[in-house]
């Protein structure tokens, strides 16, 4: 039996996260420098290029790291996959951000 389309994108959030935080000794948090090589590898395909605004990765780092302990965990990792995620669902619907 195939997975689900959902079944495969949280698998595939799950195994990103593992591939990129098992590059130092910390294998369960993603240091600064990990999380750095993720976003630029992995948020550069022509479907999101131009579709998630900077300000929607700025926002989601600045969700990061909630704990302030110099990495991100896994939870606060998928924190931010969910605003980037509704960062490209605004840009597919035209439905902005609301200006102040």
């Amino acid at each position: 039996m195939s997975k689900s389309k959902l079944e495969t994108a949280i698998v595939s959030i799950v195994e990103v996260y593992e591939e990129y935080a098992q590059k130092d000794d910390q294998k369960f948090q993603l240091s600064q420098a990990e999380l750095r090589e993720l976003l630029e590898k992995e948020l550069n395909s022509p479907e999101l290029q131009g579709k998630v605004d900077p300000e929607d990765i700025e926002e989601a780092m600045g969700k990061l790291d909630k704990n302030h302990d110099g990495n991100v965990n896994f939870g606060e990792f998928s924190r931010m996959v969910a605003v980037l995620a509704r960062g490209l669902w605004r840009a597919k619907t035209g439905k902005g951000k609301k200006k102040k």
